[in-house]
């Protein structure tokens, strides 16, 4: 059981890496098809299509594979410590309630996953959304995942979390990335124009 178990947390750790890799990569190319659009005809009908293809290659290639290997392995584990006595059971050790909160927001993030999906047709129908500014912004989500995720899958097994020290952490570093990205865009305009 402990083989499997350890081959379950790489396989666990490969997807989620390669989970996330594809959601930046993703809403970037969201970003650049946004920016095609105000790009002169010519330039506009060679870069969409290409950016379209990218677009379902990264979703059906990289970012499905890689929730399914996620929560696979994730949920192998937890499912090996539950009937196992040899490994541990998450959902009885250190901070109560952490493991709830993880698979909570690990099934707000396969929301966020799915609802990237949607955006894809639109930008492939010619129109877009959301502005490439605001498909920045967009791509900072799963940042905010990935933090508070480590965070409490390290701390809340080890006993360690503090609920209110997360929620005002997140907080902060929301408005750290949200100012961030303001002062990178006032550059980018000033540049520009």
């Amino acid at each position: 059981m402990i083989k499997l178990l350890f081959l379950l947390k790489a396989l666990h750790v490969v997807g989620f890496v390669s989970w996330f890799a594809g959601q930046f990569y993703l809403v970037r190319i969201f970003v650049n098809h946004a920016e095609a659009f105000d790009k002169p005809a010519a330039e506009r009908d060679v870069l969409a299509p290409y950016f379209t293809g990218m677009e379902w290659r990264v979703y059906k290639i990289i970012l499905n594979p890689a929730m399914i290997i996620t929560w696979v392995a994730g949920l192998g584990m937890l499912v090996i410590g539950l009937f196992s006595e040899q490994v541990p059971n998450y959902f009885a050790m250190g901070t109560p309630g952490w493991m709830h909160l993880k698979l909570f927001l690990l099934v707000l993030l396969s929301g966020y996953h799915g609802w990237c999906k949607t955006i894809i047709p639109k930008l492939e129908k010619g129109s877009t959304p959301y502005s490439g500014w605001q498909f920045r912004l967009i791509n900072e989500i799963p940042t905010l995942f990935l933090v508070s995720i480590s965070f409490i899958a390290v701390l809340g097994k080890n006993g360690m979390l503090n609920y209110l020290y997360l929620v005002l952490g997140m907080l902060l570093f929301a408005g750290m990335i949200y100012r961030g990205a303001k002062a990178y865009s006032k550059r980018r305009e000033r540049e520009q124009g």
